[in-house]
């Protein structure tokens, strides 16, 4: 008996040092998870210079938190497709197309992301790539909460209140333009009049490259339109 009660004990012991052990863990997640995704992104909005300079010289930024924030917006698009009340909601749930709500988040961040990235290698941008990138995933962050506070109230505004959340949604572009803004600053190390230039050549390269991505994309159909009507005068001849 006293050694089936010497090992009961140790097994509770084994197994409440496993829980603490697991509670552990998920104190210390929440920790991060509060100061990556909340607590720094917060930072930045309301001391953009600050929060910038930290992120780049101190390696703040992460790319699994910049990755995550883009997950999230398209997550939050998709259930405005979804779950928006009828007063807001502009189509309906049967005309939602993954891929390309998916590709509405992700392509203007890649393209703006390269076309940035040409234009301030030639005016001496400090940035790479990768911070750029990863600068305009976090930017996103006012975004994500507005569009969650607007799938809410989309649920709950009357027709007379609906400018409420259509100013709660221009807010959270307003903020994340504002955010983006002087990430550029920060991260290329430019003084505000030349940030302004290279953002307005930016905009010229991006529209250079939409530009181009239609020609080859028009290209492309022609030429699988004239493999298959070859295909097709081959079958149609010999077989």
């Amino acid at each position: 008996m006293n050694e089936n009660a010497k090992n009961l004990v140790s097994t509770e012991e084994k197994n409440d040092s496993q829980i603490r052990k697991f509670w552990s863990k998920v104190v210390k997640f929440l920790k991060w998870f509060k100061e990556e995704f909340i607590k720094f992104p917060l930072f930045i909005l309301f001391h953009p210079l600050k929060g910038w300079d930290e992120f780049k010289r101190e390696k703040r930024g992460k790319m699994s938190v910049a990755i995550w924030f883009v997950i999230f917006v398209i997550f939050l698009s998709i259930m405005e497709y979804q779950y928006s009340g009828f007063i807001v909601k502009q189509v309906e749930v049967t005309d939602l197309k993954m891929l390309a709500e998916i590709a509405y988040i992700i392509a203007p961040v890649v393209l703006v992301t390269v076309a940035n990235w040409s234009i301030t290698t030639l005016f001496d941008g400090k940035g790479k790539m990768k911070e750029i990138f990863m600068m305009i995933c976090y930017s996103l962050y006012p975004v994500a909460w507005t569009k969650l506070i607007g799938l809410f109230l989309s649920n709950v505004v009357s027709q007379q209140e609906k400018a409420i959340y259509t100013l709660v949604i221009a807010l959270g572009i307003f903020f994340m333009c504002y955010m983006a803004f002087f990430g550029f600053i920060s991260i290329h190390e430019y003084g505000l009049l030349k940030c302004v230039a290279t953002l307005i050549a930016t905009a010229v390269a991006l529209l250079v490259i939409c530009f181009i991505g239609i020609l080859c994309f028009d290209l492309i159909q022609k030429i699988a339109g004239f493999v298959y009507t070859i295909y097709r005068e081959i079958t149609l001849r010999y077989f």
